[in-house]
């Protein structure tokens, strides 16, 4: 029986006050016991993670590591959120995007959508990868205008589709005050992608028509995923935003409009990320940032950024594409934190073609358990207050701020895209990415880590592309594209002979010496779509040829522990060369061993490995 004090038992018992010297001492005999001999601020350094932009994330926040004053949600500088109530009162609004070109095929899922949880609707309109303009009204037969907002992307025809729009509007009665969306002039964002020079005067115009007609329809969208999707970083984008947004507000009063009018016609769009502390901070720098903004063209109260998160394409990969449910959830999860006002989960499949209803159907879903069983959105700004996220959003917002000054430096943003320096400053952040990507230190689950490849290739129908053929613009790129290279060259091969290109596995000795190796192996070559032969379980130097030559395969690796290494390493990788080994690996640190060509080990370059083996089999 447990007797508590006459005075009731209190959770904040009076526990000794450790200091943050204590706990480095306690981490330091931790490392020590993995062979790290570090002390100090050393210790604390050694459990860091370098991210871009210059960042590091530590493994310990404490009450010391200050922040700037966030305020309340809906007022400056808005770190907390734009709106006063968040999304507490009803949730984000979750924003399905279509890129059907069938009116028919498109009012079906449209329809679909709205029906099961979609609270407004993306829209591509007019071009080869959108909705004829005069299929617009086919395609939202049956949707009330009034209730389901629509955001446009019409980069091929900004004048016919939102006269078209406006038409629908008034043919339907949608009272002007009653219209809600966006109609999606981007020209800079247009520009990024294709290399072809901005026009901002129909932007403008739409802006002001708008702004003296239609208070709950804006005009312009400043997206920044032109720039996330060519390889740019959290910082770089949040930069590249601000210059766009700058860029248009100059536009806006220099036509007439109001600082307050001019930033009430923009609407922001980011990506959102796996990473989701980043994401949670990504979105609430924007705000501070954009507030800051606003504050300095002399309308602070105007500062209250709409934003628009999107799942992002670059994290989507084609192979094992179930996987990207559980990385648009993370990301989702992000955006909601962050306080993104309308979320759009990219369907798993995106990155396949044009998702299938049970796709589309997950997507939306996404968001709906995220806030209505998670209930996510019920408290405002729920990482508002964590040492980490704060001083995450403060240096993250300080690194963009230093960017986007540097742009404006460069003469703005227009200035600096046809200079070309926007494009080789993203090419050196995915350059030193790629190169991460390549020696899996950011792995890729299902592709660069635990690959399947006798996993059959999932099929869609391909989806229209706006920007195919541009003349110019940014890259898109994606992280599996290097590994998607080499799985492509084993299908090829695959369909060419009927087997994939294959490596035997040469263990060496009892199971508990080699397991950990051999596995490092399969899914090193796995992610090249090499298969692996591991039979029999291990072999020595008489067994080893014979092996081999069962196996099929050209290649050979050895995997094994060090103390078995120095035995047995140089007499069967002689024996696998006799035998008729093009080329013999070993898993493992470089050392000294004969007929060994060459060694992979974590952080080896995968993708350089996996090319020469491919290359050197003759896998065209």
């Amino acid at each position: 029986m447990t007797v508590q004090p006459a005075d009731g038992l209190s959770p904040a018992a009076a526990f000794p006050d450790p200091s943050h010297d204590q706990w480095q001492s306690l981490v330091e005999g931790v490392l020590r016991k993995s062979g790290k001999e570090v002390s100090g601020p050393a210790a604390e350094e050694a459990l860091s993670t370098t991210l871009e932009d210059g960042l590091t994330t530590r493994p310990l926040y404490t009450a010391s590591d200050e922040s700037p004053d966030t305020g309340f949600p809906g007022f400056a500088p808005f770190t907390r959120g734009s709106r006063a109530e968040g999304n507490a009162a009803g949730g984000w609004d979750v924003r399905q995007r279509h890129a059907l070109t069938d009116p028919a095929r498109l009012n079906e899922a449209l329809l679909g959508d709205l029906e099961n949880g979609v609270t407004s609707l993306w829209l591509t309109v007019g071009g080869p990868a959108g909705v004829p303009v005069d299929g617009l009204a086919r395609a939202l037969d049956g949707v009330y205008l009034d209730l389901a907002p629509l955001a446009l992307d019409a980069p091929a025809d900004l004048d016919g589709a939102a006269t078209e729009l406006l038409r629908l509007y008034e043919e339907r009665g949608v009272a002007k005050d009653e219209a809600r969306g966006t109609l999606g002039a981007d020209p800079l964002g247009h520009e990024a992608r294709t290399g072809v020079e901005a026009d901002l005067g129909p932007a403008v115009r739409w802006a002001q028509r708008c702004d003296a007609e239609y208070p709950g329809l804006r005009a312009i969208v400043v997206d920044a995923l032109p720039y996330h999707e060519a390889g740019g970083s959290a910082g770089e984008e949040l930069g590249l935003s601000l210059a766009t947004g700058v860029a248009y507000l100059r536009a806006l009063t220099a036509a007439g409009m109001s600082v307050e009018a001019a930033c009430g016609q923009l609407e922001f769009r980011y990506a959102a990320t796996a990473d989701q502390f980043l994401t949670i901070a990504k979105l609430r720098a924007a705000r501070r940032l954009w507030a800051r903004v606003a504050e300095a063209s002399g309308a602070p109260a105007a500062g209250a950024q709409r934003q628009h998160a999107v799942t992002s394409p670059v994290m989507m990969t084609r192979r094992d594409p179930w996987v990207n449910m559980l990385r648009t959830t993370l990301a989702t999860l992000g955006a909601g934190v962050g306080g993104a006002d309308s979320v759009t989960v990219l369907p798993f499949d995106h990155a396949l073609g044009l998702p299938d209803a049970f796709a589309r159907r997950i997507a939306r879903n996404t968001s709906t358990i995220l806030m209505e069983e998670s209930h996510l959105a019920r408290v405002i700004d729920p990482a508002g207050g964590s040492w980490y996220v704060e001083r995450l959003t403060d240096e993250l917002a300080a690194a963009a701020w230093a960017y986007f000054q540097e742009t404006e430096r460069a003469g703005g943003l227009p200035a600096a895209l046809r200079s070309g320096t926007v494009a080789e400053r993203l090419a050196a952040t995915w350059a030193a990415r790629s190169a991460k990507l390549a020696r899996r230190k950011e792995p890729i689950t299902g592709v660069s880590e635990f690959p399947m490849p006798g996993e059959r290739p999932v099929e869609r129908e391909p989806a229209p592309d706006a920007y195919a053929g541009a003349p110019g613009g940014l890259p898109r790129v994606r992280r599996d594209e290097a590994f998607e290279v080499l799985r492509a060259r084993s299908d090829a091969h695959l369909a060419a002979t009927g087997s994939r290109p294959k490596v035997f596995v040469a263990a060496l000795g009892p199971a508990a010496a080699h397991t950990a190796r051999v596995s490092f192996a399969v899914n090193l070559f796995g992610a090249g779509g090499v298969e692996a032969v591991h039979d029999p379980v291990s072999v020595d130097a008489d067994t080893a040829a014979g092996a081999l030559a069962a196996s099929g395969a050209p290649v050979a690796v050895l995997c094994s522990s060090d103390a078995l290494y120095a035995e047995q390493a140089d007499a069967v990788a002689g024996a696998l060369k006799s035998a008729g080994a093009t080329q013999v690996f070993l898993a493992g640190r470089p050392g000294e061993y004969a007929d060994v060509d060459s060694y992979v080990f974590a952080g080896c370059d995968a993708v350089a490995v996996l090319t020469s083996v491919l290359d050197r089999m003759g896998v065209a």
